[in-house]
């Protein structure tokens, strides 16, 4: 125990210091996400930034800035900075106006793709099976480029910069791109098993997105 120290000045100063609130006990370097030391509450701000983008990406075309709002909430969250309801919902609006557009192309997008796929199953279709196979890496790829747009946005730089980056965030870490395409597909699987899931599947994906920095960042 330090000196001039009491037991209950001990318990608040240990719990300062594992939370990173406050002054170290010990001189160590600083974590590198203090607010993701807890697995527990990690993985229930995980479903809870589901839940947000579930009610705020309801619409379908209103998706793409849920999905931004929520991977900066849990940005905010991992590096122990403010993270309230209230500060995913200003980024949503934030987000809402170019998010539109874009999620009103995703949606197009998705349509014409699942058309073409029906299409090429009806037999009308020469090669029906390559058009059909062609047309499900479409509508993956599309997903993947969505998640990165989605995790590249910023009150700053807008959706123009954030798409614009798409092809060299796709080029410069191919892997991390499997990563948000494997997301993708769970968040579709677990939708299908139990529509209630896609909360869980969301707030994975959300998360999957704000992690694939930190997986680049440690080698």
């Amino acid at each position: 125990m330090p000196p001039h120290m009491s037991r209950r000045e001990l318990r608040a100063a240990r719990r300062a210091d594992a939370s990173g609130s406050g002054p170290t006990l010990e001189e160590r370097d600083p974590a590198r996400y203090p607010g993701a030391k807890g697995a527990f509450a990690l993985f229930g701000e995980v479903l809870l930034t589901g839940l947000l983008v579930t009610v705020a990406g309801i619409l379908v075309v209103t998706l793409p800035a849920a999905l931004a709002a929520g991977i900066r909430h849990l940005r905010r969250y991992v590096d122990a900075e403010q993270s309230h309801a209230k500060t995913f919902w200003r980024d949503w609006w934030t987000a809402l106006p170019g998010g539109i557009v874009v999620g009103v192309a995703s949606v197009a997008l998705a349509i014409l793709l699942l058309l073409d796929i029906d299409l090429a199953n009806s037999g009308a279709l020469p090669g029906g099976p390559v058009v059909a196979v062609i047309g499900w890496a479409g509508l993956l790829t599309a997903a993947v480029a969505l998640l990165l747009a989605c995790g590249a946005w910023t009150p700053e730089r807008g959706w123009r910069a954030a798409v614009h980056g798409i092809p060299s965030s796709l080029t410069s870490d191919p892997i991390g791109a499997l990563y948000l395409a494997a997301a993708a597909v769970l968040v579709v699987v677990v939708t299908w098993m139990l529509t209630p899931l896609i909360v869980a599947g969301l707030g994975c994906a959300a998360f999957a997105v704000m992690a694939i920095p930190a997986r680049r960042g440690r080698r």
